[in-house]
């Protein structure tokens, strides 16, 4: 029987497995219980956390099977799309972005993308039905089912949190992050861009190299009163969504090092 090589790792870190060389039966049975998302996740955890006792650390996320299901919520700028990228990379989970399904339905041309595209390009808002429709089908492919789920700012309404609710989808833990409005509007109006690299910089955190600063823009709405419009309409939602998870919230002070942060994340996770 063929077997998988110690420290034969695809591009993702993941273990390669021979499938093409392997007898038809063992291919069923990988499948049939998802034996390949359960060794991708060990070994991307493995290499992320370097545990001092790996096989203990094995044991555990064995046991922890099957994948997780996490929402992660907070306003503008409170640090969302780095922790999305350090769990993704922690524990193999399928990042669910809204803006992402949205710009791909309308690539592929999908009935969700035809009607998503003609709202917008009538200036108009995508409504909470046509967006939870577009989750609740990208819930159902074989990634999530396989790999677990991580939803990157949705729901974002009562009303989306509580579609979600109705149609039997719970996450094992909400990660709110936690960050004071006044840093909150520091981190969005001292943000620019290189338009030619596509780098994101901050005029005061992470300031652009001499050369570079002439050319980077800012957005149009990164004003102190459109930050705060928008911080206004984030809060008078806010508070519905988290009493309805309730018993899964897990309040974090995003107001620190992305590492600090992390690790905290990691800790809920795992709790």
């Amino acid at each position: 029987m063929s077997t998988v090589r110690a420290g034969a790792l695809g591009s993702a870190g993941a273990p390669t497995l021979p499938h093409a060389n392997a007898p038809k039966e063992l291919n069923e049975y990988m499948e049939k219980y998802h034996v390949s998302s359960l060794l991708s996740s060990i070994v991307r955890q493995l290499a992320t956390e370097q545990p001092a006792d790996p096989v203990q650390a094995m044991l555990e996320a064995v046991k922890a099977w099957p994948a997780r299901k996490l929402i992660i919520g907070g306003a503008p700028a409170s640090g969302k799309g780095t922790q999305c990228e350090r769990i993704v990379q922690a524990f193999g989970v399928t990042h669910i972005s809204t803006g992402d399904l949205l710009r791909q339905h309308v690539k592929d041309k999908t009935p969700i993308g035809k009607e998503v595209d003609g709202i917008m390009s009538a200036g108009k808002l995508v409504p909470d039905d046509l967006i939870t429709d577009m989750v609740l089908d990208k819930l159902k492919q074989p990634d999530c089912q396989h790999n677990g789920w991580l939803l990157d700012g949705f729901p974002r309404t009562p009303a989306q949190a509580q579609a979600l609710r109705d149609a039997g989808i719970e996450p094992d833990v909400f990660l709110y992050l936690e960050v004071p409005d006044e840093i909150l509007e520091e981190r969005v109006t001292g943000r620019m861009q290189d338009p030619q690299t596509g780098k994101v910089y901050h005029s005061r955190f992470n300031p652009p190299p001499r050369d570079v600063e002439p050319r980077c823009t800012r957005r149009s709405d990164d004003t102190p009163e459109k930050v705060r419009e928008r911080l206004k309409a984030f809060h008078a939602n806010l508070q519905p969504i988290l009493d309805l998870y309730a018993d899964k919230v897990k309040t974090i002070d995003g107001n620190r090092g992305a590492k600090d942060v992390f690790s905290d994340v990691q800790t809920n996770i795992k709790a």
